[in-house]
């Protein structure tokens, strides 16, 4: 087992947070745990995951994720929905990478039982 942090920036080890929802092990159980996978999946170059967790109606036909792209961490500042108990969720966050930062409010919603991500809105700093 992998002890080493997730870079989703919660206090667990990558295997037993983010990890076993990259490896197909669990499904993100909400919209923002889906969206912190998501997030590792960026920082890992994981373009499958992406593409598999992306709303059939809004995902590109590829992503070309750039190698030079260092992401070095996620602020979540706000959900609504997105729980077990919902269809849709948004989830507003910064996510920091070397040079800048980018801060979106995306949308999720569940499609056959799993949560997706649909699209999002860049927002002012």
């Amino acid at each position: 087992m992998t002890t080493r942090s997730c870079p989703c920036g919660l206090p667990e080890p990558y295997d037993r947070c983010c990890g076993r929802y990259l490896s197909g092990a669990a499904a993100a159980p909400s919209a923002e745990a889906l969206m912190r996978s998501r997030y590792t999946a960026f920082v890992g170059r994981d373009a499958g995951y992406l593409l598999r967790t992306w709303h059939p109606r809004t995902r590109p036909a590829r992503l070309d994720l750039d190698p030079d792209v260092r992401w070095t961490g996620l602020e979540v500042l706000g959900a609504t929905g997105g729980s077990a108990f919902h269809t849709t969720g948004t989830v507003t966050f910064r996510a920091a990478f070397r040079g800048g930062s980018l801060h979106e409010r995306s949308r999720f919603e569940r499609v056959d039982g799993a949560w997706v991500y649909v699209d999002g809105d860049f927002l002012e700093d």
